[in-house]
C-alpha cells in the first residue's frame, strides 16, 4: 500500500478538474492505496506567494507532500499552462522536491489547442524536481466532464477509458519503486548485518 499526495490547483471547488482529480482518487483508493490530499486553494494566499515555508499550513501540505510515495498533480489549463496557483506552490518546494516519487500530470481545458499543454508545460517543470518517474498524463476537455443537478458528475468514455489506462500505468509504476525501495532496505539491512558480524 502507497500513500499517494493528490495535488488540486484548481481554483473552485465545483471544477472540472476538481471532478477529474476526485475520480482519479477513487480508482487509486479502490486498488488499496491511501490519498494525502493537498488542496491549493485552501492555502493562505500571502505565505504561498512569498514562498513561506516557515507558515504552519504552507509546513503541512509540504511535509504531506515529502511523505507520499507518489502523486497525482492536476491542474486546469489558463493560456496555454499549468494555473498559478500550482506554480506558486511548486516554486517553494526544494530541487529535488519530487525526489524518488512517481507522479500523474492531469489537465483538463476547454479546447483540444491546450492538448500540449500536458507535455510541453507541465512535465519540464515536474522533471526539474527529480521525480523518479512521470508516467503518461492526460488531458481532459471541459466538454467530456458533466456535473449533473444532484451533485454527481460523470465523464464520457472519450475521457474515462485512458483515465483508466493512465492510472493503470501510474499504479504499476508506483507498484515497481515500492519494490525496489523493498529491496534497497533488505540489501541495507543485510550489509548493516554483515559489518555487526564482522565486528
Amino acid at each position: 500500500m502507497a500513500v499517494i499526495a493528490t495535488i488540486s490547483s484548481s481554483p473552485s471547488t465545483s471544477s472540472r478538474t476538481e471532478a477529474v482529480l476526485g475520480d482519479l482518487s477513487h480508482r487509486v483508493q479502490r486498488a488499496g492505496h491511501l490519498i494525502a490530499p493537498i488542496v491549493l486553494r485552501d492555502l493562505p494566499a500571502e505565505p504561498l506567494l512569498r514562498a513561506d515555508t516557515d507558515d504552519d499550513d504552507i509546513a503541512r501540505a509540504a511535509c504531506t507532500l515529502a511523505r507520499a510515495d507518489a502523486v497525482i498533480v492536476s491542474t486546469p489549463v489558463y493560456k496555454a499552462a499549468y494555473s498559478g496557483l500550482l506554480k506558486a506552490f511548486l516554486d517553494l518546494l526544494p530541487q529535488t522536491g519530487l525526489k524518488d516519487k512517481v507522479v500523474l500530470p492531469i489537465a483538463t481545458g476547454g479546447s483540444p489547442a491546450h492538448v500540449l499543454a500536458v507535455d510541453y508545460a507541465l512535465r519540464p517543470v515536474l522533471a526539474s524536481l527529480a521525480p523518479s518517474a512521470i508516467t503518461p498524463g492526460w488531458f481532459v476537455l471541459a466538454s467530456e466532464v458533466t456535473r449533473h443537478d444532484g451533485g454527481e458528475v460523470s465523464i464520457a468514455e472519450s475521457a474515462a477509458g485512458p483515465l483508466a489506462e493512465v492510472t493503470r500505468v501510474f499504479l504499476d509504476a508506483v507498484a515497481g519503486r515500492s519494490l525496489v525501495a523493498a529491496a534497497e532496505a533488505a540489501h541495507r539491512g543485510d550489509l548493516l548485518a554483515r559489518s555487526v558480524a564482522v565486528a
